[in-house]
């Protein structure tokens, strides 16, 4: 490919990323887009990605595919005997390093618009899911043992919910250069309690 065209094709994916995050993702103009990465050609988004959801799957598998690969190194040494805090570790740590940069704050805030697809987690491809973060979720759903088992899978939903819903908030704090209570050292640690909890908790009487 010629580097005029990786050049635009980075400066579409740029410019989705953040107007995607900033104004909503279906809220956004391909138009918009093609403006802000100063292209003449107003074909650029079909010619390089086809549609808008190709640019945004574009957008998630440049993400999703590096935090996949932290989340494998992090399961290597777990299994069906591992405690739950440590596998939903493996979940946590490779989000929460995404707020170390703007793109990774932006991505973050592009996932959490897509919660209404994690209940379908088992069928998703590979924008959303991975071989990873699956084996992640299916350790996960299946405990606690003495819990109903729809019980389990719709904590497990609320869980990734909280996760990226929290997550998105503290990017778009981050990025507003708001006052934060927590590091994020301290952040991470006290969000994993929250998931464990959401997934351990005793059910009512």
């Amino acid at each position: 490919m010629p580097r005029s065209s990786v050049k635009t094709r980075e400066q579409l994916l740029l410019e989705a990323e953040r107007l995607f995050a900033l104004k909503g993702i279906w809220q956004v103009q391909v138009q918009e887009i093609v403006v802000a990465a100063d292209q003449r050609n107003t074909s650029a988004v079909t010619y390089h990605f086809g549609s808008r959801e190709g640019l945004l799957e574009g957008i998630l598998t440049s993400h999703g595919q590096p935090i996949d690969e932290h989340r494998g190194e992090l399961l290597l040494s777990l299994d069906e005997q591992s405690p739950t805090r440590a596998l939903v570790d493996s979940l946590v740590v490779p989000m929460v390093s995404c707020l170390d940069t703007q793109s990774g704050c932006r991505y973050l805030q592009i996932i959490s618009q897509l919660s209404d697809q994690f209940s379908n987690w088992r069928s998703l491809s590979g924008n959303l899911s991975s071989p990873h973060l699956a084996k992640a979720l299916e350790l996960l759903e299946s405990r606690p043992v003495s819990l109903p088992i729809p019980v389990r899978q719709e904590r497990l939903i609320a869980m990734m919910q909280l996760m990226t819903s929290s997550l998105s908030e503290r990017a778009r704090s981050l990025e507003a250069r708001v006052q934060m209570l927590l590091n994020n050292s301290e952040y991470k640690e006290n969000l994993i309690d929250m998931l464990v909890g959401i997934l351990e908790a005793p059910v009512g009487n």
